[in-house]
Parts: C-alpha cells; sequence; structure tokens
C-alpha cells in the first residue's frame, strides 16, 4: 500500500494567504511519520523525532497537519509510578481514515481481474491462484523462520510479514497460546469480495509455524487489526502424544 503524498493539505488556508499546498519534500516526510505511526503507533512524538531526525518543532508541525486532516489521533498514557504524578504522556496512533489513506495501488485491477476468473472458471480458481500466490509468500519466509527456535517462529514470522509492509506484531495470547497481529494489509480491499485470499494466508502461517492456527479477525472484514491465534506447541505435542496412544490402544 502507498501512501498518498500528492493530496493537498485539507486544512484551510490562512485569511489573506495564498493557498499553496505543501511542498514535495514536506509530503514526504509527512508520509513517512504517517507510516511510522501505523506501524509503531501509539508512539510518542519524541520518538517520532529520533527515528525520523526531526527537530521538535519539525515533528509538532507534521503532527497538526495530520491531526488536523484526522489522520492520525490522541492517546493518553498513564505514567509510571516512577514518574510521580505528571501529565499522561501523549501518544499518537492511526485512525481509520488515515489507514484507507495507504492506498492500494492496484485494487480495482486486481478485483477485476479475480472477478473474471471467478466467473470463466468459478471460485475454485480464486482458490487456487490465492494459494499459489501465498506460496510465493511462504517460500521466501520459510528459511527465516526454521533457522529460529520453534518458540520464536511466531515473532520471526512477525518480522518478516512487517518487511513486507504489514506492520505486524506477536505476543502472547490472553487464553494460552500466542498471537500475531496484522496492523496493515496491502491486499485488503481486494479480500473483501475474495476471502479465499484471507483462507489461503491463514493455511500458510498454519504451515511455516506447525501448529494450528485461527483468524480471530480481518481488516478486510471491517476489523481494526487482522489477528491470527497460534496454538501453543505444547498443546499441539500433547494432543498429538495422545492421538498415537490412542491409536496404539486400538490395535
Amino acid at each position: 500500500m502507498k501512501y498518498v503524498t500528492d493530496t493537498r493539505s485539507s486544512v484551510p488556508a490562512t485569511a489573506g494567504m495564498p493557498a499553496f499546498g505543501p511542498s514535495h519534500a514536506e509530503r514526504t516526510t509527512r508520509a513517512r511519520v504517517a507510516r511510522l505511526i501505523l506501524e509503531h503507533g501509539p508512539i510518542s512524538a519524541s520518538a517520532l523525532g529520533q527515528r525520523l531526525g526531526l527537530t521538535p518543532a519539525a515533528v509538532r508541525r507534521h503532527l497538526d497537519h495530520l491531526l488536523a486532516e484526522e489522520m492520525i489521533e490522541v492517546r493518553r498514557s498513564r505514567p509510571h509510578a516512577s514518574r510521580g504524578r505528571g501529565r499522561p504522556a501523549k501518544l499518537f496512533v492511526i485512525t481509520d481514515a488515515g489507514r484507507s489513506a495507504f492506498e492500494h495501488a492496484y485494487d480495482d485491477l486486481a478485483t477485476s481481474a479475480l472477478r473474471f476468473l471467478a466467473e470463466r472458471l468459478g471460485d475454485e480458481a480464486v482458490a487456487e491462484f490465492s494459494r499459489r500466490q501465498l506460496g510465493d509468500l511462504e517460500a521466501r519466509y520459510g528459511a527465516a523462520i526454521r533457522a529460529v527456535p520453534p518458540q520464536q517462529r511466531v515473532r520471526a514470522l512477525a518480522e518478516a510479514l512487517s518487511a513486507d509492509g504489514y506492520a505486524a506484531a506477536a505476543g502472547n495470547a490472553p487464553a494460552g497460546g500466542q498471537q500475531l497481529c496484522q496492523h496493515h494489509c496491502p491486499v485488503a480491499h481486494v479480500a473483501a469480495s475474495f476471502p479465499q485470499l484471507c483462507e489461503a494466508e491463514t493455511a500458510a502461517f498454519a504451515r511455516l509455524l506447525g501448529v494450528p492456527v485461527q483468524r480471530l479477525a480481518t481488516i478486510a472484514h471491517g476489523d481494526g487489526v487482522c489477528t491470527t491465534h497460534v496454538t501453543a506447541r505444547e498443546l499441539t505435542e500433547k494432543n498429538n502424544d495422545d492421538k498415537q496412544e490412542s491409536g496404539g490402544a486400538s490395535v
């Protein structure tokens, strides 16, 4: 997905002043600020400045524009006990409007092509196309994921996805196991019409991780984040042992 950097600011020009849009450099830097907020938010202004090498004044200028355009919003974090009773830290997160501004370059063309494929050859042809596309991703990620211990593979998958623009993160799931979250999906608009893409991706994740996974939410279906639950490896191994013991007892 590509952030639109050539759209003029929606903030009204100051009365009596020419309504010139921001320069190309300004738009490019603002797009980088928005991208960092998308991938790393909630994030503070100081952290943005450090990552981009911007002065506090420059960061505030870009944040003010993005806030005015409703591309981002502010959240307050509770101060840590070591900070005393200071004001909550101001953090910035992307909004739904901001996420949608990272446009898919060929969404309409891809959707039309898949619709044509479905009409001519049926839904199974779309499913086969989806499996082949995700097979390429699986082949690219496979070596890096197999190179780390099993307990670290969800995090390795998240890092690989982030490198491809999915803004992914891994963590422990509330009910056990792990959780893989993708804050951005380059094919969300296409997948809204063709869920076979999400289904193929979920199957590819299961093969890469070597454990069952379950898709809990998707951006394509209107959720804020694509969320995948990854079954704990220990539970998978225990279930396999139980099946072997049950099979042996019946012989």
